[in-house]
């Protein structure tokens, strides 16, 4: 059974080979760190990890955008940067179970929820929950938006 919940600092060490595995940039891995635990305290951002046989088996991350200069709250949007999970427990439900916990974090703050996928690599995920995505400027990386009702 998969359950999902806040990531803590404590689960850093779990956690970096999977942003590694996503791909991070030249910086050490203690910026990293550092990055991760100035986000957990940040309320704008939704850290969450899949637990699966009491081990991280995937992650996400989503940010609240804000309210907009012109429209406040009507049309604030969810951005989802990152859903992962571990190669060994994919299709397993740790996915679903991840956007599901996404999804419920961003109907309780914002109007949207968008974000993009790989054509190839994930956008066919998404597609399987039924979620369809609009060409962008970078055509393998459709984007999705799904509005989660009136603010």
């Amino acid at each position: 059974m998969t359950s999902v919940r806040a990531l803590t600092a404590a689960d850093w060490p779990a956690l970096w080979p999977m942003l590694r595995d996503m791909g991070v940039g030249d910086e050490p891995a203690e910026a990293h760190r550092e990055r991760f635990a100035r986000l957990l305290a940040d309320p704008r951002w939704a850290l969450l990890g899949a637990m699966h046989a009491d081990r991280l088996a995937g992650y996400a991350a989503a940010q609240d955008l804000g309210p907009h200069l012109r429209s406040g709250d009507t049309h604030r949007t969810a951005r989802l940067h990152d859903l992962y999970v571990d190669p060994e427990r994919r299709r397993h439900g740790v996915g679903r179970a991840l956007f599901g916990a996404v999804s419920r974090w961003a109907t309780a703050r914002c109007r949207h929820l968008e974000w993009q996928a790989h054509r190839e690599r994930a956008a066919p995920f998404y597609e399987r929950l039924g979620h369809r995505g609009d060409p962008c400027p970078q055509p393998d990386y459709p984007t999705f938006v799904v509005d989660l009702g009136p603010r």
